[in-house]
């Protein structure tokens, strides 16, 4: 009886380090998406850099980790949990702490290139680890504290980078973020167990590559196009490319035996719902955290540091919510819950557009604590009905379909809702200024979408009021629009997981 209390006991507390090992992992993807945006403008006073090149130092990250989250869910699975998730980790934070010692921009967006790439493994070996650890009711509290420390990172992660970049400079937030790799690898060592799918066969490395290289050359197109604009060649190209490969994709996981997607799957509402879901908080939370502090500060002219506070507001719920969530799952599915918590988001949106005219101030707290809360619900239980999709076996691979979809969705989403906000400013603009130069207006409008304010109206003479006013009817409506999507997801959620539960996972009938 003593020993296997002492048995129970030292299992308990390895399961407890490993849940922290994955938990530091699961900081520091979002730490590295969205802190170095912080750093750009000190980067650039001392290394230069183009625009282009410094917009990379972001962009690139998000480029290979998302486009590579797929392909390490299957590695994970076909060579070791353990294995890929200690040999991502040893990659990222290798990477991570070359960074500083970089002497040029270009540097740097090639080291972070590199970064994404160890950052998908981690992340993947990381979230396969749990689901074949954890099981039962104690699943949907293990991800949804997992999916509450991704939160953090995500929502916190420019403030620190802020705070660093004050008192020590900018590489300290590079530096920083590794010394927190290097304690998530000595946990990994100890911590965790190795496991692999018994059945696989290996990569499907044709699959893989061309899955890869599609969704890369998407996610490039779209993220080139607010710069270089939709009918340039290399966006066109770089479209028709991604289509094309894709398609291929789609030929050659239908003929092979172990297939790194299986497409069977889509014709699962389940399976389809959770996709659906790892997309919404890019759109609805992702795209708030790049577009409101740019507001905050160029149009309403708060400090870093006041804008910093207001968007606590928003961040906050995520701290606590996640719990709330596993804990209501225990009498309401996770569908339910996730369908409420995004017609909350709608709500909070709508209350946003309603009162943002009025300017940053207590007015827009609670709006913006409405929109935390209901994207806090299904925050912390997508990641465990990630994983329950498909057989215990084939986590990796759920694991990686579903941050694919989740991180391509926040470059996506960022690039696109950036591009409507542009859009409309341009619209009204060209409307109210019938003849002023079209290059000139929309060269303004680009700079009004990203709030700076002062340097659109020096392309625009007097016309700072109108300015104002057309940025601020048009940012309404990209509130009032993504509200209107974030109800149509609520549907859709509603319809695809209303009996979903993250700890109940179901068995997928595969085609003969």
């Amino acid at each position: 009886m003593t020993q296997n209390k002492l048995a129970h006991g030292s299992s308990a507390a390895r399961n407890g380090l490993l849940l922290l090992a994955a938990c530091l992992t699961g900081i520091l993807i979002p730490l590295c998406f969205t802190g170095p945006a912080v750093v750009l403008p000190a980067v650039s006073l001392e290394l230069g850099g183009s625009a282009v090149q410094l917009n990379w130092v972001v962009n690139g990250y998000i480029l290979t980790y998302g486009s590579a989250m797929m392909a390490a869910g299957s590695l994970t699975d076909a060579y070791g949990r353990k294995r890929v998730w200690l040999i991502g980790l040893l990659l990222f934070t290798l990477v991570t702490l070359s960074i500083p010692l970089a002497t040029s921009v270009t540097g740097i967006d090639i080291l972070r290139l590199l970064q994404g790439l160890g950052g998908a493994a981690a992340f993947a070996g990381a979230m396969s680890s749990l689901a074949q650890t954890f099981h039962g009711p104690s699943r949907p509290r293990v991800f949804s504290l997992l999916g509450t420390t991704f939160g953090i990172g995500l929502a916190f992660g420019p403030l620190a980078a802020g705070w660093l970049v004050e008192i020590a400079g900018w590489r300290w937030v590079f530096l920083a973020t590794a010394l927190i790799g290097v304690v998530g690898l000595i946990l990994v060592v100890f911590a965790a167990r190795e496991s692999r799918d018994p059945a696989a066969t290996g990569l499907d490395w044709a699959g893989a590559t061309s899955f890869t290289a599609a969704l890369a050359l998407f996610t490039y197109a779209v993220l080139l196009a607010p710069e270089a604009g939709w009918q340039n060649g290399i966006v066109l190209g770089s479209l028709i490319l991604a289509l094309l490969l894709f398609v291929a994709f789609v030929r050659i996981e239908r003929r092979v035996t172990r297939p790194m997607l299986d497409l069977s799957l889509f014709s699962q509402a389940r399976f389809v719902g959770v996709q659906v879901l790892a997309a919404s908080p890019a759109f609805f939370f992702v795209t708030l955290i790049v577009l409101l502090p740019g507001r905050f500060i160029g149009i309403d002219g708060l400090s870093a540091f006041d804008a910093g506070q207001m968007m606590i507001a928003l961040a906050a719920p995520l701290l606590l919510v996640p719990f709330i969530a596993a804990w209501l799952s225990h009498w309401f599915t996770s569908g339910v819950l996730s369908g409420v918590g995004l017609l909350l988001v709608a709500l909070g949106l709508v209350w946003l557009g309603e009162v943002i005219s009025g300017g940053a101030g207590p007015a827009l707290i609670a709006p913006l604590a409405l929109t935390g809360i209901g994207i806090g619900l299904p925050w912390g239980l997508m990641d465990g009905m990630a994983v329950s999709v498909v057989e215990k076996d084939r986590a990796g691979m759920a694991t990686g379909i579903f941050n694919c979809v989740r991180v391509s969705a926040d470059g996506v989403a960022i690039a696109l809702v950036g591009a409507l906000l542009a859009f409309l400013i341009q619209s009204g603009l060209i409307n109210a200024l019938p003849a002023s130069p079209v290059e000139t207006v929309v060269s303004a409008a680009n700079r009004a979408a990203l709030g700076e304010l002062q340097q659109a109206t020096a392309q625009l003479a007097d016309t700072q009021n109108l300015v104002r006013q057309t940025y601020d009817a048009s940012f309404r409506w990209v509130l009032f629009i993504l509200a209107a999507l974030a109800a149509l997801t609520a549907l859709l959620v509603f319809i695809l997981l209303g009996r979903a539960r993250a700890h109940e996972p179901v068995h997928i009938q595969h085609e003969a």
